[in-house]
């Protein structure tokens, strides 16, 4: 029989634990209990085949000092078993020109470390270049997956063109655009990465973003807002999106209200359209998270009780583990 002493102590663990759990389940920042996480984590639950590569978006960058694009992703894969890349294209410039830098890339990596195939995951811009170099060397890539992609383009960059264009701007905006990306990129460590915001502006736009699936239509949907084929070329498509737009009033993407009148009413997470998002398989296209909650920006902030972005990538990752891939 328990002495006063034991049945004290007991009581206190429990109420410990009880206390904890509560506490994950009100801030929903906890993707998993602690057991579970340690026993994943044991188990390689984010063990890709693969290597996992992270390919940010326009005026993007790997990381600059403790910040990641991909906030507290890379970190939370590799935890898990995961061989993580975090790669760095031009912040500003062509969907071409910036696949053709991760292939440069992706090539240097498989002659170093002779990684045969990768699984690449872009956000935003991102979802063009890691289709651009799934489309011109699919004999590299396992995987494709985008988050919050304008796969048919987003009418901000219509409308940002249409309005520089009729007031003969352009060249003044790009030039002061061209000048942030150059210090976008000189602070993350890449100083010499070219950068051409008109180029980007134009492969964001309705027009360029239609010119560019008609070269590399892999994954296209084949109805205005459905799903795409799943494997082409030996590779799987996956997209998500979110159609949030102010998450959370302490962060700075609040400011995204703005650029969502845009969109007249239509499902947006403030810079792309839901429907825009969608590519390949579709995983879920109407996450309660803006543009930059998509990749766990700014910090972290995000929505309260909205899903934990870093969870998603996590959960992507042993899918393809599961695949094979």
């Amino acid at each position: 029989m328990d002495s006063v002493g034991n049945r004290f102590e007991k009581y206190r663990r429990q109420t410990v634990n009880k206390t904890l759990t509560a506490l994950c389940i009100a801030v929903a920042t906890c993707a998993t209990p602690v057991g579970l996480a340690t026993a994943q984590a044991a188990s390689g639950y984010t063990q890709t085949r693969h290597p996992i590569v992270l390919a940010h978006g326009l005026f993007g960058f790997d990381a600059i000092g403790p910040a990641d694009y991909f906030f507290g992703v890379a970190s939370a894969l590799r935890r898990d078993g995961a061989t993580v890349i975090t790669t760095q294209q031009s912040a500003a410039n062509s969907s071409e020109a910036r696949g053709e830098q991760l292939l440069a890339e992706l090539r240097r990596l498989k002659a170093a470390h002779g990684h045969q195939k990768f699984n690449l995951i872009g956000h935003s811009h991102g979802g063009h270049t890691i289709r651009y170099v799934a489309a011109v060397a699919p004999e590299l890539v396992a995987s494709v997956t985008t988050v919050g992609t304008p796969h048919r383009g987003t009418v901000v960059a219509d409308a940002l063109y249409a309005v520089t264009q009729a007031t003969g701007t352009t060249p003044l905006a790009a030039g002061i655009a061209d000048a942030l990306a150059s210090i976008i990129s000189a602070i993350s460590g890449a100083p010499r990465l070219p950068q051409n915001s008109e180029a980007a502006l134009r492969s964001l736009s309705t027009a360029g973003s239609q010119a560019f699936n008609q070269r590399f239509p892999a994954g296209a949907p084949t109805t205005a807002c459905g799903s795409g084929a799943s494997v082409v070329n030996g590779v799987r498509y996956y997209s998500a999106g979110g159609t949030s737009v102010v998450t959370n009033l302490l962060d700075v993407d609040s400011s995204l209200s703005i650029t969502s009148v845009l969109f007249l009413g239509k499902a947006n997470d403030g810079l792309v359209e839901r429907c825009s998002s969608r590519w390949g398989t579709v995983l879920r296209d109407n996450y309660p998270w803006n543009h930059l909650d998509e990749v766990n920006q700014t910090f972290g902030l995000r929505g309260w009780f909205t899903p934990n972005p870093v969870a998603f990538y996590r959960t992507q990752a042993n899918r393809l583990k599961n695949a094979g891939l």
